[in-house]
């Protein structure tokens, strides 16, 4: 596990973008596996910049989200493939039949979620995996239990992460109680994993994360197992380490 210790969210975010830039530029058809957020959004916006300023071409990207919001709409303001129109696809050149997030209305949400695993796995797994990291310890909505889920799969949220995600609508009330998450099989199947963390409220699960043992409790130890993980994070989040 390479740790990348950054002076600021600037410049966590220009580091992170300038890797996934790089894979873009010598792997066009790159497979990107995305994440949401307020973490990532500085790095959507280093890309964006890449591609006005220095003609990025995502034009034969492939991209696979994380997760949404289990009963919102692709419409709703708060839904994730909404933020990720808002913060990064609208603004590049990517075909929007070439973006990939869970459907947050499926009725059928054992199919939806073994297909969403399977369009994964038919392209040989992703390039890069970006993630974030919660107070917690989850990666995705991968909260903490009592053991790890493999497969894409509905998730109930825990008082932590939905009063962490309150800021982001009306009211706590109005959180969604469910998200559809992928699983750690998907997340592993990533050449390289990038997890970016910023704020000093981080620290503890970074640290847990680095040198604890592997435990369900905290999701994000498992990536201690992962080949090639690069942790890039601000000083404030690594003052643990």
């Amino acid at each position: 596990m390479q740790i990348i210790s950054c002076v600021d969210y600037a410049d966590m975010s220009r580091k992170a973008a300038r890797i996934i830039a790089a894979q873009v530029q010598l792997k066009p058809q790159s497979v990107l596996g995305l994440a949401t957020g307020s973490t990532p959004v500085g790095t959507y916006k280093e890309l964006v910049r890449f591609h006005r300023d220095e003609e990025l071409d995502f034009s034969n990207v492939l991209s696979f989200n994380l997760d949404e919001y289990f009963g919102l709409s692709p419409e709703h303001a708060q839904s994730y493939r909404y933020f990720m129109r808002q913060n990064l696809f609208d603004h590049i050149n990517i075909p929007l039949e070439n973006t990939h997030v869970p459907d947050g209305l499926t009725q059928d949400v054992a199919r939806t979620c073994a297909e969403y695993d399977g369009m994964v796995a038919s392209l040989g797994g992703t390039d890069i995996q970006l993630l974030g990291i919660g107070d917690n310890g989850h990666i995705a909505f991968n909260e903490p239990h009592t053991f790890f889920f493999a497969q894409t799969h509905l998730v109930d949220l825990n008082e932590e992460t939905i009063k962490a995600n309150a800021r982001f609508f009306e009211s706590e009330a109005e959180v969604p109680r469910q998200a559809i998450t992928m699983g750690m099989r998907s997340i592993f199947s990533a050449k390289l994993i990038l997890l970016l963390a910023s704020g000093p409220n981080k620290a503890s699960a970074i640290a847990r994360m680095i040198k604890g043992p592997i435990d369900p409790q905290l999701p994000a130890s498992i990536l201690q197992l992962h080949p090639n993980v690069a942790v890039i994070a601000v000083k404030e989040a690594l003052a643990l380490v």
